[in-house]
């Protein structure tokens, strides 16, 4: 069972991290996959309202076990950041709050049918490893206009920094703010637990966390 005091604690080491690095005012959303509906519950009560996930059944899941919550402000909003699946948007259109993943023009079409001027960010592909998503870095004007041709409010770019030593995701991570600066969108969802500092020096303004505030993920 996660505790809220736990979580809180971790949040101050964590914003501490990030504005040393120069984040201090970056978001934080907290990545709930893998744990239980306590995580949510704990991240909420401890001040995170946004809450990453991965999985559709799981946010499905984690969202009927919160539903009987009475006080909306201790209602998640919802972010999701993995691979997505066409045929599941359907499903969980009424709960996300920010579908951080589109990387494909079938993807914005229907989320755009589901979800008629839902906020997406476009996932670029800026370690050269398509099996983890993201359209190629050569792609993403066109799709982010594609989704704005679809009635979708692209709030900006979103990406996965190269695996290994943080420090090897930098140039990543400077591709993905140049192409938002061209494109003039704001937000730049980039870093996780390990590589957050280089991500928030190259211009993050969202990380997606979970192991440095929840601990590791159970097997």
């Amino acid at each position: 069972m996660i505790s809220a005091a736990e979580v809180a604690d971790r949040l101050g080491a964590l914003r501490d991290r990030l504005s040393r690095a120069g984040g201090g005012q970056v978001q934080v959303v907290a990545v709930t996959k893998g744990f239980g509906p306590d995580a949510v519950a704990a991240a909420i009560e401890a001040g995170l309202a946004d809450i990453g996930e991965n999985y559709a059944q799981e946010l499905l899941a984690k969202a009927g076990d919160l539903s009987n919550q009475p006080d909306p402000a201790l209602q998640p909003r919802w972010h999701f950041i993995g691979r997505l699946q066409r045929n599941k948007i359907r499903k969980i259109a009424s709960l996300v709050h920010l579908w951080q993943s589109v990387d494909r023009p079938e993807l914005a079409a229907e989320i755009a049918r589901r979800a008629p001027g839902a906020q997406v960010l476009v996932q670029v592909d800026i370690a050269g490893m398509g099996g983890r998503g993201g359209c190629a870095p050569e792609d993403t004007a066109g799709l982010v206009q594609h989704c704005r041709d679809a009635g979708l409010e692209v709030a900006g770019l979103m990406a996965v920094g190269s695996p290994g030593p943080p420090e090897e995701a930098r140039s990543g991570f400077r591709l993905l703010a140049s192409q938002a600066e061209d494109l003039g969108l704001a937000e730049l969802s980039m870093g996780m637990t390990d590589d957050m500092e280089v991500a928030v020096e190259e211009g993050a303004t969202m990380v997606r966390v979970g192991t440095a505030l929840f601990g590791p993920r159970p097997s």
